[in-house]
């Protein structure tokens, strides 16, 4: 594992953070070291498993980013908390949260109307550790004689994908008596129903379908059923503990406004748990462990978190087959005892902890039985990985960066294979189909998740890939079979066949390469074909890139694709006894080219072309561009010098004209 770890690290280790250090260190914060003040405002440490969704654990002890329904929602922040409440102090009654972040307090949509319980009293200082996959919270406060650490964490086991993308969380509150007396104390895990499905109406969302709250040893379990012909609405999430002190409130009182809410916060005062049975209408439930505590004793009390949404009406894209599947869906089918009724379900995106478990107690089993497991190997990891004696700066750009594979940004589809997004908006992905020339720069996945990039190859080259070797750089949701009425991207489809390199090696299976050489070597001979078919090693003609346009004549980040691509081809043919001749001369050529024509000594470069190519002179053809036609300053600005925006200052100034020529 420690080799697996350090090879993520250093491949991403060329990441430059000098000249951040004198900015990050005069805000307070060290690299890798601990958020306190307004360092803590906008810290958010996502929990959950790959493609199953997340929440987070914020730098003060709340709760945000509710995302457990196959989509971002960052700013869903449920009324859900924890507390604590000490016998005998005044005002030893305290929410286990450090005080509020600002932008919850003017920003937030849910604060306002006695929403929150922003009033109420909490702990005055917090500060905040990042030690993925593990987050962890200290709380103090000069009238509370305990101490507070909460640690949230989900597991993130290197090379076990399945471990490591399960809709699950673990929350540790651990208390520590700095009195030199004994007390006696009560913890509270409280939570409204979030999972009900609501419409807005005048009064902020009138509930949709049946929703209740039940119950699971220990714990209860907030739910929202089906409606139907909305299988999506269907979702349960479990909160549960194994302490066997606990007392189960699954039932708030049931009163006017906010009473439900005032009356909770009586318990707590008071040290008195509240039991009440599964009742029809509960809008939230508790847990409660009374405990004792001599002077300099600890407790750790374990908060499990489970959730369970099986459907969603997720599906992006398009097939030529979408029609036909539509028109065979008129069939409706019913989960038995349920009312998800709808041939929709079979339609859309369904997660892969659904092909593996049955229901949110089923889920709710599994992390109870392997928790300690899971958290033992997780926390090898997170040792491993700060252990290393790569720069602090460095450590903290990567860390940061593997949590994008705990948020909405990955999903990962029944079948068990994985599909992203670019990146997330507020309520919603953003740029779909896991795209070729994004995903390209992403290193930790293949390293520390094989099995799942693999699947990502899988899909490039078989739902993705036409048998003229065409490449779609942005794959369907549910994964199928799409069209092929947009460019291929070059540097999106040339990196794919170095990742197939890469896959290889990391895996050793020379037979998964031998399944998929065949569309490898049908890919690259499209590329070549389409953009250098003159065979001078180098991309002339026009082809799509990352900038979202066209590049006119050969330039030297897309043919160094080309040149990687074909390094790569040569090796696998290697192994596969395929000699592959021509790709072996085109590597010559385009090492030479690049060496020579597209290097001035100090910067590798363009050379724009637009006439004497294969693709019609833009000058004189369709004259459309990305937006449609181009206006009358920019056409005569295309007319007069060509793609005079192929040169500025680099490629990133290309975006400002595309030439979007069909072929």
């Amino acid at each position: 594992m420690r080799l697996i770890i350090l090879s993520t690290v250093i491949s991403l280790a060329l990441l430059s953070c000098e000249n951040n250090r004198f900015a990050k260190e005069s805000e307070g914060h060290r690299y890798n070291g601990t958020y306190t003040g307004d360092n803590l405002n906008r810290v958010a440490f996502p929990i959950g498993g790959i493609g199953a969704g997340m929440f987070c654990l914020d730098g003060n002890g709340a709760f945000s980013h509710m995302s457990v329904r196959h989509k971002p929602d960052v700013f869903n922040t449920p009324f859900m908390f924890a507390a604590l409440s000490v016998k005998g102090v005044e005002n030893g009654a305290k929410i286990l949260e450090g005080p509020v972040q600002d932008w919850k307090i003017f920003g937030s949509p849910n604060t306002g109307n006695g929403s929150s319980l922003f009033g109420v009293p909490r702990y005055n200082n917090a500060d905040f550790e990042a030690r993925f996959p593990f987050g962890e919270v200290n709380l103090t406060d000069d009238d509370m004689p305990v101490d507070v650490t909460i640690t949230g964490w989900s597991p993130f086991v290197p090379t076990d994908a399945d471990n490591s993308s399960l809709p699950v969380g673990g929350l540790e509150y651990t208390f520590t008596n700095t009195s030199s007396k004994d007390l006696e104390a009560m913890f509270a895990f409280n939570s409204e129903n979030f999972m009900r499905v609501t419409r807005p109406s005048e009064w902020g969302g009138v509930p949709v379908g049946k929703d209740s709250i039940g119950a699971v040893p220990n714990g209860f379990v907030l739910d929202q059923s089906c409606f139907p012909d909305n299988p999506e609405y269907k979702g349960d999430f479990a909160i549960f503990t194994d302490d066997p002190e606990v007392v189960v409130d699954h039932c708030w009182f049931r009163g006017g406004w906010f009473d439900a809410r005032t009356v909770l916060w009586k318990h707590m005062e008071n040290v008195e748990p509240r039991q009440s049975p599964v009742t029809k209408g509960a809008s939230g439930a508790s847990i409660f462990v009374p405990f004792k505590l001599k002077a300099g004793e600890k407790k750790t009390v374990k908060v499990y978190m489970v959730w369970y949404v099986p459907h969603s009406d997720l599906r992006v894209g398009w097939s030529p087959e979408d029609s036909a599947l539509k028109a065979q869906a008129k069939t409706v089918s019913c989960e038995p005892g349920s009312d998800c009724c709808s041939p929709a379900s079979s339609l859309n995106y369904e997660p892969w902890y659904d092909s593996k478990f049955d229901d949110v107690r089923d889920v709710a089993s599994y992390w109870l039985t392997n928790y300690s497991d899971l958290r033992k190997k997780s926390q090898l990891f997170s040792e491993t990985f700060y252990g290393s004696d790569v720069p602090d700066e460095v450590l903290e750009a990567v860390s940061a960066n593997l949590t994008i594979l705990k948020s909405p940004t990955v999903l990962r589809q029944k079948d068990g294979r994985l599909w992203a997004w670019e990146g997330c908006h507020d309520l919603g992905g953003c740029c779909y189909g896991s795209c070729t020339h994004v995903w390209n720069y992403a290193q930790a996945i293949s390293h520390l998740f094989p099995s799942l990039e693999r699947s990502l190859r899988e899909t490039e080259f078989h739902e993705d890939q036409s048998t003229a070797g065409h490449q779609t750089f942005r794959a369907n949701l549910p994964i199928r079979p799409t069209g092929h009425g947009f460019y291929a991207a070059s540097d999106g489809q040339l990196g794919g066949i170095m990742k197939m390199y890469r896959e290889w090696r990391i895996s050793g299976d020379t037979e998964w390469l031998r399944s998929l050489w065949p569309q490898v070597k049908t890919s690259l001979d499209y590329c070549i074909r389409d953009w250098d078919p003159r065979h001078t090693g180098a991309l002339e003609e026009p082809h799509h890139n990352t900038y979202d346009i066209e590049f006119w004549g050969p330039d030297g980040m897309c043919t160094s694709f080309y040149v990687g691509a074909l390094t790569a081809a040569v090796e696998m043919g290697k192994a596969l006894n395929d000699e592959v001749p021509l790709y072996k001369e085109l590597l010559n050529k385009g090492l030479n080219r690049m060496n020579t024509d597209l290097y001035n000594g100090e910067y590798f470069f363009q050379e724009v072309q637009w006439t004497g190519l294969d693709a019609p002179n833009p000058v004189e053809a369709s004259k459309i561009s990305m937006g449609g036609a181009y206006s009358p300053e920019a056409l005569k600005i295309l007319e007069q010098e060509g793609p005079k925006y192929q040169y500025g200052n680099g490629c990133i100034s290309d975006g400002v004209l595309g030439f979007w020529l069909s072929k």
